[in-house]
C-alpha cells in the first residue's frame, strides 16, 4: 500500500507544505507513536519528496527516488546507535557524540541534495526503534542542538520516538512534533499472563509480592523473556484502547528496562519484585 493511501493527511500535509514557497518546511521534525516504522517509512518519503527530481509521484523512478527506496542515497542518513558510525566510535548501546560530530563535519560542505538526517535507535533485529534518553543522551543532544537551531539551508533533521516525553525537552522545543499513527493490526499475545496480571493497575499495593511471586514461578517452564513479552504485550493492547492515558506510555518504559535487566543476568526475582513495586501503585 502506498503511503499516501496509509496516512492520506500527513502525506498531502507534507507534499503541500514542499510544494509552498512560502511555506518553508520546519527544520527538525519529531515524530511520535507507537509505530515506529511507520515513522521511518514517512520519513523516508519526506527526504523523497525533498530531493525527487521527476514529478514527485508515489512511483517516480527518478535517480533520487531509486536511491532513497534502496537506502543507499548519499545525502539521507539514519543515525542511530549502529548505523553510522566512525571507525573509531567503538559505542554499541547509544548514538554517540561521536557521530555528533560527524554530521558536523559533513555539513561544513554544500551538497546539491537535500541532507536528512533520521535518528532512531534499532531493536535486535535491526528494525526502526524509537528514541529515548537511553540511547540518544543528553551529552550528544546537547551538542547537535546549535545546527538544529541554525541549521543550513537544505537540511532537515527528523526524530523518532514512541512518546515525545522520551526526548529531551531541547530536542522538543526545537521541533515541529506530529503524531504519526499505526496502520498495522497487530496480535498482542498475552496469554501465558493473563490469568495473574490482568487489570494489573487495580491491584492492591499490599500484594506486590505476591502478583511477583507468580510471575516468577512461569519461568520454571518458560523463558523469562518470554514471560516479560507477554506482559509488554498486554500493555501495548491496553496502550492501544486507551491512547490518551500516558500512565500506560510508561509502564512500557519501565518494561523495556526489566528486559534490559534480564538480558543483563539479573535474577528473576529482582527484576519482578522491581517491576511490580513500579507498576503496581
Amino acid at each position: 500500500m502506498l503511503l499516501s493511501d496509509k496516512y492520506p493527511f500527513l502525506a498531502n500535509y507534507f507534499t503541500t507544505l514542499l510544494n509552498a514557497d512560502d511555506k518553508p518546511l520546519p527544520q527538525s521534525l519529531l515524530f511520535y507513536g507507537s509505530d515506529i516504522s511507520a515513522q521511518y517509512a514517512l520519513a523516508n518519503e519526506i527526504a523523497r519528496l525533498l530531493n525527487c527530481k521527476g514529478d514527485k509521484s508515489d512511483t517516480c523512478e527518478c535517480l533520487n527516488c531509486k536511491w532513497i527506496k534502496e537506502n543507499s542515497h548519499p545525502a539521507v542518513m539514519t543515525i542511530s546507535r549502529v548505523d553510522n558510525k566512525p571507525e573509531d566510535d567503538d559505542s554499541k548501546t547509544v548514538i554517540s557524540v561521536k557521530q555528533a560530530a560527524l554530521i558536523k563535519e559533513k555539513l561544513v560542505n554544500t551538497s546539491e541534495f537535500h541532507r536528512v538526517f533520521i535518528f532512531c535507535d534499532r531493536d535486535d533485529d535491526g528494525n526502526p526503534a524509537g528514541l529515548n534518553q537511553i540511547n540518544f543522551q543528553a551529552e550528544t543532544a546537547n551538542s547537535l542542538l546549535k545546527i538544529i537551531e541554525e541549521p543550513q539551508p537544505g537540511v532537515t533533521f527528523i526524530f523518532l520516538t514512541r512518546n515525545i516525553d522520551d526526548l529531551l525537552s531541547t530536542i522538543i522545543s526545537r521541533s515541529q512534533c506530529f503524531f504519526v499513527p499505526s496502520k498495522e493490526k497487530s496480535s498482542y499475545d498475552y496469554a501465558l499472563i493473563k490469568g495473574i496480571f490482568e487489570n494489573y493497575w487495580n491491584f492492591e499495593r499490599k500484594n506486590v509480592f505476591d502478583i511477583s511471586q507468580r510471575l516468577q514461578d512461569l519461568t520454571k517452564d518458560n523463558d523469562i523473556s518470554n514471560v516479560l513479552d507477554n506482559i509488554q504485550n498486554y500493555i501495548l493492547a491496553v496502550v492501544k484502547q486507551n491512547p490518551k492515558q500516558n500512565k500506560f506510555i510508561e509502564h512500557i518504559k519501565v518494561l523495556e528496562e526489566s528486559k534490559k535487566q534480564a538480558k543483563l543476568g539479573i535474577r528473576p526475582a529482582n527484576i519482578f519484585d522491581d517491576l511490580c513495586l513500579k507498576l503496581i501503585k
